[in-house]
């Protein structure tokens, strides 16, 4: 039933990236879903791009998977599995990640490269394997994990909803390159051809890696691996020494993921620094003093550092992951929901969307099920376990990463609320937008107190 969830994982994927990648041409700037909310959201002034802020700058996206790399240094150097022993090498991963792309922006982009190209030649490894695993040249026994393939299988909503979060999770990567389109050579025509190739190629692998998995590794050590079901499939197919050696390239993987990361949200929080609309924007937008955001991935650095510090022992892993994961559906589905109204009949559309003609069309269909697929992924995880037992977390409420994420929407509000409502009427004031050139040249948004009284 797994390989089910990986293919609806990749279906839903694909889908959003056709509505973002419409968007994006018609809005080839950086900043991504930022770019686009504010297309179609104009009203209330600012309100959606002040919440949208509000989650961005308050997430650290990156912790997972600095908490997944950690995982596979330990297990290539031999040691025992200690969570706080891989947030510290998470810490390592997430400095590193700052001072690279801040100090050595070159250097930084080419590690992404090797490192990408080594991401999949391991997959690749592991998927070749696999054939060979399923044709019983294992050490030790073949597990026969597909003789009963849908064993255990449950349908509870809760449950449907975990496994599709897991599995999508590996494909959310889509996004990324949306963040940086201004920085893409004629972004354009670069994004529909890279950008399908890319999704579709990566989802092969993970289908071939997946059964791979199952051909070598017995479903009871695969239940329990929590994060480390990659050196398990290399105990099994190489021994365990080598086993160790393969996991340094898992790990290398998982590094390159955070660098990737980083590297993306520290544009996109430069990008609401030229807004002009979140505390302490003109830090935020400047690329002072080593041509590059530095402001921004500091910011985004930090944020990381603490999601992965702050939960309890036990629930570090889930508990990063849905809260990277859950507001980017709730962002998802209000992008969904907006390029819904552009396929609407020309009378019933928004006004913004009266004359939507962008190179590349989602199509009707495709953003419909992105919107729906998006909406019961914000829905679902509020519905309870139905065994206590098939819980997320062992010491955390079940909604936890819901609930914080709308209290970081809310928080948003509020501060839309004070900053663009109440403090101008007791001020007596308008919030007047006027454009700027910074000392470095960044062109940004600054808004100025213009009295009422004048």
């Amino acid at each position: 039933m797994s390989l089910v969830y990986w293919v609806v994982g990749a279906i839903i994927a694909g889908a959003g990236f056709a509505v973002y990648a419409e968007f994006a041409t018609a809005i080839p700037r950086n900043g991504g879903e930022l770019n686009y909310l504010q297309h179609a959201y104009r009203k209330p002034k600012y309100l959606v791009s002040i919440m949208y802020g509000a989650q961005a700058l308050l997430l650290g996206q990156a912790a997972g998977n600095a908490y997944t790399a950690g995982r596979y240094f330990i297990r290539a150097g031999g040691g025992l599995s200690n969570e706080w022993g891989s947030r510290g090498i998470g810490v390592v991963v997430i400095v590193s990640a700052l001072v690279i792309h801040s100090a050595f922006l070159k250097w930084g982009l080419r590690f992404l490269n090797i490192v990408g190209t080594f991401k999949i030649a391991i997959l690749l490894l592991i998927a070749f394997a696999g054939f060979a695993a399923l044709g019983g040249h294992t050490i030790g026994p073949a597990p026969h994990n597909f003789a009963n393939a849908f064993e255990g299988t449950r349908g509870d909503i809760f449950g449907v909803s975990a496994c599709i979060y897991n599995a999508g999770w590996s494909y959310v990567g889509y996004s990324n390159a949306f963040y940086a389109m201004g920085e893409i050579r004629n972004p354009r025509r670069t994004i529909k051809i890279a950008g399908p190739l890319a999704l579709g190629t990566i989802t092969v692998i993970y289908m071939l890696v997946q059964i791979a998995y199952f051909a070598a590794v017995p479903r009871e050590e695969i239940l329990g691996s929590e994060q480390i079901i990659a050196a398990l499939f290399f105990k099994h197919m190489f021994g365990e020494s080598s086993a160790r050696a393969l996991s340094v390239f898992v790990a290398l993987s998982a590094t390159a993921n955070v660098f990737s990361v980083i590297f993306a949200q520290g544009r996109l929080n430069q990008a609401l620094g030229r807004e002009g609309i979140v505390p302490f924007s003109k830090i935020l937008a400047s690329n002072r003093p080593f041509k590059s955001p530095l402001a921004g991935l500091s910011w985004h650095s930090m944020m990381t550092l603490i999601i992965l510090l702050a939960p309890p022992a036990g629930d570090a892993y889930n508990f990063v992951l849905n809260l990277s994961s859950y507001p980017l559906n709730i962002v998802n589905a209000a992008v969904g929901i907006a390029l819904v109204t552009a396929y609407l009949p020309v009378k019933l559309r928004p006004e913004w969307a009266r004359d939507w003609s962008p190179p590349f069309r989602a199509s009707s269909p495709v953003a419909v099920f992105f919107t729906l697929a998006s909406l019961f992924l914000v829905i679902t995880p509020w519905i309870p376990p139905k065994k206590a037992a098939d819980a997320v977390y062992e010491h955390m409420w079940y909604g936890m990463a819901p609930a914080v994420t709308f209290g970081i929407f809310a928080g948003g509000a509020l501060y839309w609320l004070c900053w663009a409502k109440v403090l101008p009427h007791v001020g007596q004031y308008a919030l007047v937008p006027t454009t700027v050139e910074m000392q470095d040249g960044t062109i940004a948004t600054v808004f100025k107190k213009e009295s009422l009284h004048s």
